[in-house]
């Protein structure tokens, strides 16, 4: 699990690591112990967003304007075809 500090509490962590999710969350200023967490994969986690926010350019993906599940789905793996990729590390 992939989030950020807002996501910092116990009961959620504790929920995910009893499903056995590994939790990537940085601990809040305010906590009192400092849990660890991946920071190479965290530093990751923006790519996950810009592609959130590339997809919420579109209208019809932006307001779910498919009826069904099916073509919403089928609008999301045309608009996937045309995903920009950076190549950079």
């Amino acid at each position: 699990m992939l989030a950020d500090k807002g996501y910092d509490v116990n009961h959620v962590i504790d929920t995910a690591c009893a499903k056995g999710i590994k939790v990537v969350i940085p601990s809040k200023c305010s906590r009192k112990v400092v849990s660890t967490y991946d920071t190479e994969l965290y530093k990751k986690r923006h790519l996950i967003e810009h592609v959130f926010r590339w997809l919420k350019q579109y209208r019809g993906i932006a307001t779910r304007y498919a009826k069904r599940s099916d073509s919403f789905l089928a609008a999301l793996y045309l608009r996937f075809i045309f995903l920009p990729f950076d190549n950079t590390p």
